[in-house]
């Protein structure tokens, strides 16, 4: 567990016995940019809600501790069940496909792109259906800007990321899809190498083999998805127009959100904009002027400012700040507090105050990179991908890693395990553990 690690548990609501995933970020052991970071997660979750995307139920927190309570799903890592089934078929892998272009063409309506998206992000529920997990490197991109913060996984990183060029990051997003699904179908990667260098080289030439077995509209699919070219390649409306991904009788659709409807509206003045939700937008890091975005916010016409505002607003009046009833009696020192809909305290548990601009934060951790990791065949190689640093590669770290049970020998925090209460509605439940990994 590095520094930028969470704790992971499994909890249980007190009154409905929901069980939810309890994200414990420790405010102390993270500087103040890593920390804005994941509020800038927080609040990216905050603007998804689809049935194929990893859920945030509320965020609590005290003085020294962050809880972020999410939909707690059983199957595991897709990377975990490649690794156990090898290559899936192409009914299989389409199904998985599928629904992952759902969930990531929504992110895109959103104007959210993921940047890292992997076998090991994508969980699985009981029902084996796809979650996409770990937004850390996530960005809003808002209408035909670009964005320059090379980051991700080197596997499936696209080539312009790693020549650290400005990017569309919907088209990365299509590339890294591109290179999952030929995981999916063959179990293994088409860009490797034991040498990082040699690796990234190959990623920026794009010459992979393509095996026989896979269909040959699927290899079609796939040479338009995995295209050097990022102005050549397929865009997410190309794809599920495409014959493979419709192809397939009987094969269920993927599951559609429920539609939102919420009314973008006039704000009257400044005073009319809600501070919290405000504040969730400056989280986002991609309003760099902040006269701007009031300009934007008071304007008579529909803009995407006012999109996300209103969308954010909506997210909060239904999800409103109160303290369940009926719940054990707490003595803890300092019990977690709901949190209304806002980051309050900084990394020394203290308020936070106003801050003067919206500066872009990008984060890149220095040290050596982590080995590249072989092929999916994980007979012998059982090592994940891990997303690398700056210092070493170009690529930037993400300040959360996805969902995973905590080891047991990390101590749970004070006030919280000790009385067997974890927040103010959910209990921690033993059950197997594994690693969160930096």
């Amino acid at each position: 567990m590095g520094e930028r690690g969470g704790l992971v548990k499994l909890g249980v609501h007190c009154v409905t016995c929901q069980k939810v995933a309890i994200k414990i970020v420790n405010r102390e052991k993270l500087s103040e940019s890593v920390l804005m970071k994941v509020e800038r997660e927080i609040a990216i979750l905050k603007l998804i809600e689809h049935p194929h995307v990893l859920k945030l139920h509320d965020v609590y927190e005290n003085k020294k501790y962050l809880y972020l309570v999410l939909e707690h799903v059983s199957g595991g890592e897709l990377f975990d069940y490649l690794v156990k089934k090898g290559r899936l078929t192409p009914k299989e892998a389409r199904k998985f496909f599928r629904q992952i272009i759902s969930a990531l063409d929504f992110c895109h309506s959103h104007s959210i792109c993921h940047r890292d998206l992997k076998p090991e992000n994508l969980l699985l529920d009981e029902k084996n259906n796809i979650r996409i997990a770990d937004f850390g490197m996530a960005s809003l991109q808002v209408g035909d800007s670009l964005l320059e913060t090379s980051c991700g996984s080197p596997h499936y990183a696209c080539p312009e990321v790693i020549r650290g060029e400005k990017y569309d990051g919907r088209k990365a997003d299509v590339w890294s899809c591109g290179v999952i699904l030929f995981a999916l179908l063959v179990g293994a990667l088409p860009f490797d190498d034991d040498n990082l260098r040699n690796l990234l080289e190959k990623v920026k030439l794009g010459v992979f083999h393509m095996p026989h077995f896979i269909p040959p509209d699927c290899q079609n699919l796939l040479r338009g998805m995995i295209e050097v070219d990022a102005t050549k390649r397929l865009t997410l409306e190309q794809i599920q127009k495409h014959t493979w991904y419709i192809g397939g009788k009987n094969e269920p659709e993927p599951e559609q959100p429920v539609p939102r409807k919420v009314a973008i509206r006039t704000l009257p003045s400044a005073e009319d904009i809600d501070p919290d939700v405000l504040e969730s937008m400056h989280s986002l890091g991609c309003f760099r002027d902040k006269n701007k975005l009031m300009k934007d916010l008071l304007s008579e016409d529909d803009n995407q400012e006012k999109m996300i505002y209103f969308l954010l607003l909506d997210r909060k009046e239904r999800y409103p700040s109160h303290e369940d009833q009926n719940l054990p009696p707490r003595n803890e020192i300092d019990p977690p507090r709901k949190r209304v809909d806002s980051p309050m305290l900084n990394r020394h548990g203290k308020r936070r105050p106003e801050r003067k601009s919206m500066e872009v934060l990008s984060v890149t951790d220095g040290g050596s990179p982590v080995p590249a990791r072989r092929a999916i065949d994980m007979a012998q190689h059982g090592q994940r991908s891990r997303s690398i640093s700056g210092a070493s590669s170009g690529l930037s770290t993400s300040p959360l890693s996805s969902p995973r049970v905590s080891t047991p020998q990390h101590s749970a925090p004070s006030g919280s395990a000790a009385n067997g209460i974890s927040s103010p509605v959910f209990l921690f439940m033993p059950m197997a553990q594994t690693a969160v990994p930096a």
